[in-house]
């Protein structure tokens, strides 16, 4: 384990002293474990990443750079399109 030299607001440092007393712990133990949460934190961003980079080369939906999204096409197999089947609209349009 390494030693670091830091340079804290001897106000700050007060209050974290205290804090670091009320939970039984030190302060010297509260940073090691801030800051080990932080590079735990980054790293599971990074595989995070990974994992969704990797699933994006795996999918097999693949649109292509020239597609053009159109509403009727997505809408066309709905089981109940609201213009046929005003009546059972939460809104209450058309009863």
């Amino acid at each position: 384990m390494r030693n670091i030299t830091l340079a804290v607001d001897e106000k700050v440092l007060k209050q974290a002293r205290a804090y670091a007393a009320n939970r039984g712990t030190t302060v010297n133990a509260l940073v090691r474990e801030h800051l080990a949460r932080l590079a735990d934190a980054d790293e599971r961003i990074n595989e995070a990443r990974r994992g969704l980079l990797e699933l994006i080369d795996k999918s097999t939906g693949r649109l292509g750079p020239d597609y053009k999204w159109n509403r009727e096409a997505l809408y066309a197999d709905r089981l109940l399109p609201r213009h046929q089947y005003s009546r059972v609209r939460r809104s209450g349009k058309g009863r």
